[in-house]
Order: C-alpha cells, then sequence, then structure tokens
C-alpha cells in the first residue's frame, strides 16, 4: 500500500470515527490528530478501526509519541510492511 492510500483509508476511517465536524479534505499530514476531535476516549474507537480496517494488530502503547495524520501514516506503513 502506497502512502497516499494509507492516507486516503486513514482519511475515512478517522471521518467515520470523530465526533467533531470538520472539514476532512483538508486533512494533511501536518494536522494534529486531537485538533480533528479526537480526546482520550474516542482514540481508543480509532484504534480499533484502524486495526480493523487495515487487518492489523498492534498494542495502543507503540503509538506513544504519535501526535500528527503523518506519524500515524508512517506508524502504520511500518506495521503493514
Amino acid at each position: 500500500m502506497t502512502r497516499e492510500e494509507i492516507g486516503n483509508k486513514l482519511r475515512d476511517l478517522m471521518k467515520a470515527a470523530s465526533p467533531k465536524q470538520i472539514d476532512w479534505n483538508s486533512m494533511t499530514e501536518q494536522s494534529d490528530i486531537a485538533a480533528l476531535g479526537f480526546d482520550s476516549l474516542s482514540i481508543l474507537d480509532l484504534i480499533y478501526d484502524v486495526q480493523q480496517g487495515f487487518k492489523i494488530e498492534f498494542d495502543a502503547e507503540e503509538l506513544t509519541g504519535v501526535r500528527t495524520v503523518g506519524d500515524l501514516v508512517t506508524f502504520l506503513q511500518g506495521k503493514i510492511g
């Protein structure tokens, strides 16, 4: 999967999971995940959705330091291989 494909799929998953109404087309790799409406509870739902959507498993602790969409895309690239 290319970085762009991962980003597009991630955007769809985030859009479905976020309680906040934002312009998802303006999301970039520099977008802060918290600014997209994810708090400590909703991020757990997103993690589950990402695991299901990408058919991968990981511990939430592995996401320590992931702050932006780009950070998450890079993390997912490493997991997808």
